[in-house]
């Protein structure tokens, strides 16, 4: 099979590789029909393993990605849910599905220990011409009806990850909505605070196009050299309910945390290993909460999520900005990671 196989930094190759095959009977083997490169996989081309946290050692020779759908063309004698010719999509994390803790949706807490698709350890990547699943009844899901094949790639990781987020961040009706960083998931989590009732979001991104696209959505566009002083200005100084940080920076992380109100709730997704930005006293005086989000469960969150699409109240497909045949996936990583302007999240297919 072929599939995308790192090499070393900001060297990704569609190269030939190791078939993918059956290794338990509670594995299926999928034949992937699309596969998404996320903000994660950057980590890995820029070779820098301490963006993404302790205890990854970066080798190279493995095939990348986490997110895919495709089709079950075998499965293990212990599958009971899904059949050979099903469509599904994957969870990108993955848990064993038989412990108590899988079984009420906390994956991270597995007690056979969680793993990630495509990282160099563990499991094989998702941006592959097929891909084996371990306990599959659990990590697997046909691909409900009414749901795209690009929607079932956002509900991998990128729309579960954006959901959990605001979730952490307790936007509900008649709260404010601060998002720091227009991404593909930051976007998501933008629709999402709308969807969930928010009385007003503040969209934080210093690229013009991502403002615009935000603007389009109902949001308000904020960018200047003292965002926390036009924000101060924008609420009468009641500052923010709800912050989510979807960049990771430390820069972005002070931003974030500069903007909670009173009783205020800060959801940090981005991934940051440093940890070098300080927490304000005023988060402490304002006795706001600070929640990480890194590595969503996305299983507890499937069954929110899909009646969101189903009814088309939700329209995460529409950040998908680039559309490329699998072999094309190394000009696809170098036109992502430049970051060009217009440029959002990208599907490969099979």
């Amino acid at each position: 099979m072929k599939g995308l196989i790192f090499h070393g930094k900001k060297d990704i190759r569609f190269e030939s590789l190791e078939d993918a095959r059956i290794e338990d009977d509670r594995d299926v083997l999928v034949q992937a029909k699309a596969c998404g490169i996320c903000g994660s996989d950057l980590h890995l081309y820029h070779d820098d393993f301490a963006e993404i946290g302790e205890g990854f050692e970066l080798g190279t020779g493995f095939c990348v990605g986490h997110e895919a759908v495709g089709e079950v063309i075998e499965k293990g004698k212990g599958v009971t849910s899904l059949k050979v010719g099903d469509t599904v999509m994957l969870a990108a994390m993955t848990g064993c599905g038989a412990c108590r803790p899988c079984l009420r949706g906390d994956s991270k807490q597995c007690e056979q220990g969680w793993s990630v698709f495509g990282f160099g350890i563990g499991l094989g990547g998702c941006q592959a011409e097929l891909i084996r699943v371990p306990a599959a009844d659990y990590n697997a899901v046909c691909l409900p009806e009414g749901v795209s094949i690009d929607q079932g790639i956002l509900l991998t990781d990128n729309v579960a990850t954006a959901y959990g987020a605001a979730l952490g961040a307790e936007i509900r009706p008649g709260r404010s909505v601060a998002i720091v960083g227009l991404g593909p998931i930051g976007l998501m989590a933008l629709e999402l605070a709308m969807i969930m009732g928010a009385s007003v979001v503040y969209a934080i991104d210093p690229v013009r196009e991502r403002r615009e696209i935000a603007a389009g959505l109902g949001a308000v566009p904020v960018w200047c050299d003292d965002v926390t002083g036009q924000l101060r200005e924008l609420t009468n100084g009641r500052m923010i309910d709800c912050i989510i940080e979807a960049v990771g920076g430390d820069a972005t992380m002070e931003l974030a945390l500069s903007l909670v109100g009173i009783n205020g709730n800060i959801s940090i997704l981005g991934v940051n290993n440093s940890m070098n930005f300080k927490v304000p006293r005023q988060v402490f005086v304002n006795n706001a909460t600070i929640r990480g989000n890194f590595v969503t469960e996305v299983h507890k969150h499937w069954p929110a999520l899909v009646p969101m699409l189903q009814s088309g109240r939700l329209r995460p497909e529409q950040f998908i900005t680039e559309r490329r045949p699998l072999a094309e996936g190394p000009a696809a990583y170098e036109k992502f990671d430049k970051r060009e302007a217009g440029t959002l999240k990208a599907i490969l297919y099979t």
